[in-house]
C-alpha cells in the first residue's frame, strides 16, 4: 500500500523522476509553480501551465481534464528552485464554480513504473476555486512531498498573488484563456466501454511499460506539430480533454487522429514504436445466457501473473468498498424517507390517533422495507460475484500473497526475485464478515509496522490480559517477519531483534532456532545501544553514498541487504539517546533499506510525552486481535483487520524458516 497523506504530512521521495497523477470528478486545470527557499515565485517564467506547459524538470497538460499526469524530473530542476507547488483550479468557462460542489480531488505521486509513493485526497474544500495540492521541497539535499490542500476562493489570481507573483492577475487570465482555446479543440468523449457496470480494469487496454516514454496526453485532430522536450526525454502531443485509457503500470498514449462519431478511438501514438504488449489476461469461459461471467484468477491487466493478481485483489477491495457504500447509502435514504413520511403523517393532530394514522405509519414502514430489500438484493448479487471471485483467486495466489494455510507454502522454495507485495493480513466489513480481502502492501516497505500490544479487547467482546495480548502481538510480529524474510531471495533480507528484558524469548524461538537472525536477540541496555548504533551508521553511510553518487565507495563489509529491526517491549531498556536513534531509523531508514517493526503499547510510552507522537504516526498500526482501525482510500469505510497468523499446530513456519536458513548457508 502507499503512504496515504493527510493535510500537513510529508513523505520522503526516493526517486527523482516521477509522475503526479490527478483524478477529479470534473475537468480541472493543472499547473505548477517553482519557488525559492521561502516559497516565493519570482516571475511568470517560474510557472508551468497549459499556456506554457514545459519548464526544466516539469511538464503539465495543455488541457482541462478530469485526469492529469504531470511529469517531474527533480534532477533537472534548477538549483535555485527549492519548492515546487502543484496547483489545481476550476476552469473559468463553464462547469462547477467551486470545489465544494464536486468530488474531492485525489493526487498521487508515482514512479515511472506506476508504483504509487504517496497519495492525498484533498478534503474540506467549499467555496474555493483554486487549491495548492502538493508541495515538493528540498531538505538537506533530498526531496520530500507535503500534502498542502490550501484553497483560495479568489481562484488562481489570489493563489498566485499569495505566492508573491507580481503579474498574478494577468497570468491567471492567460491560463484560463489557454484552457478555453484547448477546450474549443476537444473531440467528443468516447462511448462507454461496457453496459453492465463491470470493472474497467477487466476491459481496459494494457498500458505500455515505463520504458516506453512519457505520459502523453490525448491528441488533437490533424497533424501533430513538434512540441517542447519532455522531462522524460520524449515529446508530448496536444491535449484534447479525454481521459487516459488503461490502468497499467506505465503511462498510456493518445491518438493523433479523431475517430468517427460513435466509433472506437485509436489510442496508439503515431510516432512511437511500442515494445511487445503484455500477454492478454485469461478469458473466462462463456457464461449461460442471463448469468454473470464466471471469474478467472488473474483477469486484471499486468505484465505478469503476479501483477495481475495484485491488481485483481485491489479491484476486489475497491468493488467491495463501493458496493457496501451504495448499500449503506440506500439504507440511510430509506430511513430518512420513512422519518419524513412519518413526520408528515403525524403533523396533523387529528391523524395521530385512529385508523388513518396507523395506516400512514404502516405505509411508510412498508416503503422502507421495500427499499431496504431492493438494496440488499443488489448488494447480495455483488457479494455473490465477489465470493465466487475470491474462491478462484485465493488458491491461485503466490506465497507472498497467500495465507499460511494455503498449500502453496507446503511447496515453498526460496525465491530468486523480490515480489511486488506481501500479505499482512485480511480485511472484511461487518455486512459480510465471511468475505475476506487480502491486505497487500507493496515492497520494499515505505513505512514501519507497529504491532499494538495494548488493545483492551477484541471486536467479539472478549477481553485478554496484558500478558496474553503481548504474546499474541509477538506471534504476529514473528509471523510477519518470517513471511518477509521468506519472500526475499537468500541473503537479501536481514533480521535483527531487540528484546531488552528477554520477555519475547518464547515467541522468538522459531527465528532463533532456525538461524535466520543476523545475531541473537539483543538484551539489556548495552545490546540495545549496539544494534541501534550499527543500523544508524548504516543509514548514514548509505545516504551519503547515494546523495554523493558514490555507491561503489561503501565499506566492503557493509551489509547492503534489506534490514528489518524487530523491537519488543518498547520503551523498556531505551534511554533518550536510544529513543532518538529509533526515531531516526523510522524516518530515514525506509529510503535506504532499513525497516522497523515495533511491538509496543502506546500507553507504556506516554511518559515521553509528545516526543514519540511523530514516531507513532510514521508507523502503520496492526493489531494481534481483530480491530476496525483501517480505512480504504475510496470511501473511507472502517475495515476490520485480522493478522496473518500461522494455524495452530501447523509446522509450515519452521519448515519455511529452515529452508531459508539452508539457502543462506549455501549463499554465503
Amino acid at each position: 500500500m502507499t503512504a496515504e497523506l493527510v493535510r500537513g504530512q510529508n513523505h520522503p521521495l526516493s526517486q527523482a523522476r516521477l509522475e503526479i497523477r490527478i483524478a477529479a470528478g470534473t475537468p480541472i486545470v493543472a499547473a505548477a509553480t517553482l519557488g525559492d527557499e521561502h516559497g516565493q515565485v519570482h516571475g511568470v517564467e517560474w510557472v508551468v501551465h497549459p499556456g506554457a506547459p514545459t519548464l526544466p524538470g516539469l511538464e503539465v497538460s495543455r488541457q482541462a481534464a478530469a485526469d492529469h499526469r504531470l511529469a517531474v524530473d527533480l534532477g533537472a530542476v534548477p538549483e535555485a528552485v527549492h519548492r515546487v507547488h502543484v496547483l489545481l483550479a476550476l476552469p473559468a468557462s463553464g462547469g462547477p464554480v467551486r470545489f465544494g460542489a464536486v468530488a474531492a480531488p485525489f493526487v498521487a505521486v508515482t514512479g515511472l513504473d506506476g508504483t504509487e509513493l504517496a497519495g492525498y485526497t484533498i478534503t474540506g474544500l467549499d467555496a474555493e476555486t483554486a487549491v495548492v495540492a502538493l508541495e515538493l521541497y528540498r531538505r538537506q539535499g533530498a526531496w520530500k512531498v507535503r500534502a498542502v490542500g490550501q484553497g483560495y476562493a479568489g481562484g488562481l489570481a489570489e493563489l498566485l498573488t499569495d505566492q508573491g507573483l507580481p503579474q498574478a492577475q494577468q497570468l491567471a487570465h492567460d491560463i484560463h484563456e489557454a484552457v478555453a482555446r484547448g477546450m474549443a479543440r476537444a473531440v467528443p468523449m468516447p462511448p462507454p466501454l461496457t453496459a453492465d457496470g463491470d470493472r474497467p480494469r477487466q476491459t481496459t487496454t494494457p498500458a505500455p511499460g515505463a520504458d516506453q516514454g512519457s505520459s502523453a496526453t490525448q491528441g488533437a485532430p490533424g497533424a501533430v506539430p513538434p512540441q517542447p522536450a519532455s522531462p522524460y526525454g520524449t515529446q508530448s502531443t496536444p491535449a484534447a480533454g479525454m481521459p487516459q485509457p488503461g490502468h497499467g503500470s506505465g503511462p498510456a498514449d493518445s491518438a493523433a487522429q479523431p475517430p468517427p462519431v460513435g466509433g472506437p478511438i485509436d489510442y496508439s501514438h503515431p510516432r512511437r514504436q511500442n515494445t511487445a504488449p503484455p500477454p492478454p489476461p485469461p478469458a473466462a469461459p462463456p457464461a449461460p445466457p442471463g448469468q454473470p461471467a464466471r471469474p478467472v484468477a488473474g483477469d486484471a491487466t499486468g505484465w505478469s501473473m503476479e501483477e495481475r493478481l495484485y491488481n485483481q485483489v485491489w479491484g476486489m477491495f475497491e468493488d467491495l468498498a463501493r458496493s457496501t457504500a451504495a448499500y449503506r447509502s440506500a439504507v440511510d435514504f430509506a430511513d430518512s424517507r420513512m422519518e419524513k413520511e412519518l413526520d408528515a403523517a403525524l403533523a396533523d393532530p387529528r391523524h395521530r390517533i385512529g385508523g388513518q394514522g396507523d395506516a400512514a405509519r404502516e405505509a411508510a414502514r412498508a416503503k422502507h422495507d421495500q427499499l431496504v430489500e431492493q438494496a440488499r438484493a443488489a448488494y447480495d448479487r455483488d457479494l455473490d460475484q465477489l465470493r465466487a471471485e475470491s474462491e478462484v483467486v485465493e488458491p491461485a495466489l503466490p506465497a507472498a500473497y497467500a495465507r499460511w494455510d494455503n498449500p502453496v507454502w507446503h511447496g515453498y522454495r526460496v525465491p530468486f526475485e523480490v515480489p511486488m507485495a506481501v500479505r499482512l493480513g485480511d480485511l472484511h466489513l461487518p455486512e459480510c464478515p465471511e468475505l475476506r480481502i487480502p491486505m497487500l502492501i507493496r515492497l520494499p516497505l515505505e513505512r514501519g509496522l507497529w504491532i499494538d500490544s495494548g488493545a483492551a479487547g477484541s471486536l467479539d467482546g472478549s477481553f485478554l490480559d496484558s500478558h496474553e495480548l503481548h504474546r499474541l502481538a509477538m506471534e504476529t510480529a514473528v509471523a510477519l517477519a518470517a513471511r518477509l524474510v521468506a519472500v526475499h531471495p537468500a541473503g537479501d533480507y536481514t533480521l535483527h531483534v531487540i528484546d531488552p528484558a528477554g520477555s519475547g524469548a518464547q515467541s522468538l524461538a522459531p527465528l532463533v532456532w532456525s538461524g535466520v537472525l543476523a545475531a541473537p536477540p539483543a538484551v539489556g541496555a548495552a545490546g540495545v545501544a549496539d544494534v541501534l548504533a550499527r543500523l544508524t551508521q548504516r543509514v548514514d553511510l548509505v545516504q551519503m553514498a547515494v546523495r554523493g553518487g558514490a555507491a561503489d565507495s561503501l565499506p566492503p563489509g557493509l551489509d547492503t541487504s534489506e534490514q528489518l529491526l524487530i523491537v519488543n517491549d518498547f520503551p523498556h531498556g531505551f534511554d533518550d539517546r536510544a529513543v532518538t536513534q529509533l526515531r531516526y531509523l523510522a524516518d530515514e531508514g525506509p529510503s535506504v533499506g532499513v525497516h522497523l517493526m515495533m511491538v509496543a503499547d502506546r500507553e507504556d510510552a506516554s511518559g515521553y510525552g509528545p516526543l514519540l507522537d511523530p514516531l507513532w504516526r510514521s508507523l502503520m498500526r496492526l493489531t494481534p486481535v481483530p480491530d476496525d482501525h483501517l480505512a480504504d482510500p475510496w470511501v473511507g469505510h472502517a475495515w476490520t483487520y485480522e493478522p496473518a497468523l500461522v494455524p495452530p499446530g501447523s509446522e509450515v513456519l519452521p519448515q519455511v524458516l529452515n529452508q531459508v536458513a539452508e539457502a543462506r548457508t549455501k549463499y554465503t
